[in-house]
């Protein structure tokens, strides 16, 4: 029997470890190390005194079929309506014979898409609809300007040599001044003239102003066949519990069929021996080292972390890696009786507040960078979904700054002060209660040595029992499908003994490769 050490048990590595036991003929061991105690990565879900939190906002769509059947496997969609649509009266998409998210947990309800930017105390749609509304919003002198601005662009396109370029050639120079520039730069810590294209091309390949055009036209046509970019979806799935829940089913799955999960076992060393393969990994537990062997390794690991704990590094992949830059997270979960900002939409919610799942903030009063309304997620997210509004206040910074080194309750403070700044409260003293979280390296960032990511990856793939997936392991903004998809293509190269990994690799690199038929989608 042969024996692969999986590190990290976020969407790649727990996927990664279901698929080779479930496609191995129990010719495999499985080990998954995981350094937190907790199951999903960034994708976990927290649970504070009933109310539960979603690091980062997670849709649930995919183009990708083998995904969605694997979805729809762990956690069946709905067949009855769940509590907020019963309460509103409202007919949820559902599939007949699936199970009712009033009785049972192991559910993925389907959710309706409101995602918007908050500039000027005024709402914008995302990605930007031409509808009324926007032009009111926007004031005759900036609707005048923004159209002639994206004219511009059309004529003359940019070379696409950084970010800034790439929405400039999308949206026009003005619209990317109001709704990119500022945001971007407070994602990243760094200006979008400074970051690679190739960021935009995977997280907004697809959308644009002709993009958004296009799709309205159609949607207004009725056209079924129209292809519609991840931004653009009206609807999508989402766990009942938050999408925590699907890697805590995916992990027992794991268990039940033979796995072994080390939780709180941080991999620190992967040695490699005269071949210049990899024969074993050192992790940390409970205070002790310990190390075991194995036949192969899938790393979801942050490749920086990765190239350190190896032996024998040359020099340019050592330094290569030691410069591949991330950006941290830090959210702060408040509960409120009642959010003051008023419903104009006509999407009936509980309690009659804005139907966002999360919100854009746009302005540069503030350092917040988003807010999550749980409420609107699911509303088994919250203890007292008709009494109470829980919210998630996201904030970008990098570990150990001064953001970072706040306390708990100063940051909490911070958010606080922001959400009366915003008019989302009028008082402080209207917060019920609030937690903090952080997440370390959440964001893989293209910046600094990511231009020599090409030469990184060429050395990894001379070890030939090494597989990197995931957002971390490839170091690639990847959405949980293109997670899933890269550990898919690894254990299908495993199980077909082959050590080419251009097809891990290549996922999310293509648009193509998620344009398939939208016939196979869970409906």
């Amino acid at each position: 029997m042969k024996k692969a050490l999986i590190i990290g048990a976020g969407p790649a590595g727990l996927t990664a470890a279901y698929e080779l036991l479930k496609k191995g003929n129990g010719e495999y061991e499985v080990v998954v190390f995981e350094e937190s105690g907790a199951f999903g990565g960034i994708s976990r879900t927290v649970n504070y005194h009933g109310n539960r939190m979603d690091m980062g906002g997670h849709r649930f769509f995919s183009k990708v079929p083998e995904v969605n059947q694997w979805w729809q496997e762990m956690l069946p969609t709905q067949g009855a309506p769940a509590k907020d649509d019963l309460l509103l009266g409202r007919t949820p998409s559902m599939v007949p014979g699936g199970p009712d998210p009033e009785k049972t947990d192991r559910v993925m309800l389907r959710r309706g898409r409101v995602s918007r930017i908050f500039f000027n105390q005024k709402f914008f749609d995302y990605p930007i609809t031409l509808k009324a509304e926007t032009f009111r919003n926007m004031g005759f002198l900036n609707t005048m300007e923004t159209g002639f601005s994206y004219l511009a662009s059309c004529i003359h396109k940019r070379k696409e040599d950084s970010l800034e370029d790439f929405y400039i050639n999308r949206f026009g120079k003005k619209l990317y001044s109001m709704f990119f520039e500022h945001y971007t730069e407070n994602l990243w810590g760094r200006h979008p003239s400074q970051i690679d294209p190739s960021w935009g091309a995977q997280r907004v390949k697809g959308v644009s102003i002709s993009a958004v055009l296009k799709n309205a036209i159609e949607k207004k046509e009725g056209r079924k066949d129209r292809k519609i970019e991840t931004s653009l979806i009206e609807e999508f799935s989402y766990p009942k519990l938050g999408p925590g829940e699907l890697w805590d089913v995916t992990a027992a799955e794991v268990e039940k069929l033979g796995g072994r999960i080390m939780m709180h076992a941080r991999v620190v060393g992967i040695h490699r021996n005269a071949q210049n393969v990899i024969d074993s990994v050192t992790y940390e537990q409970d205070g002790r080292r310990f190390t075991e062997t194995g036949d192969f390794v899938i790393s979801s690991m942050p490749i920086k972390d990765l190239v350190a704990g190896m032996n024998d590094v040359p020099e340019e992949p050592a330094r290569i890696a030691a410069g591949l830059p991330y950006r941290d997270y830090m959210t702060v979960g408040v509960l409120i009786s009642h959010l003051h900002l008023e419903n104009k939409t006509d999407k009936k919610t509980v309690g009659n507040i804005v139907p966002d799942n999360w919100v854009y903030v746009h302005d540069r009063s503030v350092k917040m960078g988003r807010f999550q309304i749980y409420n609107n997620w699911s509303p088994y997210m919250v203890k007292d979904l008709e009494h109470t509004v829980w919210m998630g206040l996201e904030y970008f910074c990098n570990e150990g700054d001064a953001m970072w080194s706040m306390s708990d309750d100063s940051f909490a403070h911070m958010g606080i002060e922001e959400m009366v700044k915003l008019r989302l409260i009028d008082s402080p003293d209207e917060v019920l209660d609030y937690h903090v979280e952080r997440v370390k390296k959440a964001y893989p960032a293209y910046f600094d040595t990511y231009d020599h990511m090409d030469e990184l990856r060429e050395y990894l793939d001379t070890m030939p029992n090494l597989f990197c997936v995931g957002r971390n392991g490839q170091h690639r903004y990847n959405n949980i499908d293109h997670s899933m998809c890269t550990s898919f293509e690894a254990v299908r190269d495993i199980l077909a003994g082959t050590t080419d990994r251009s097809n891990v690799w290549s996922v999310n690199t293509e648009q193509e490769y998620h344009e398939e038929d939208k016939k196979n989608e869970i409906e």
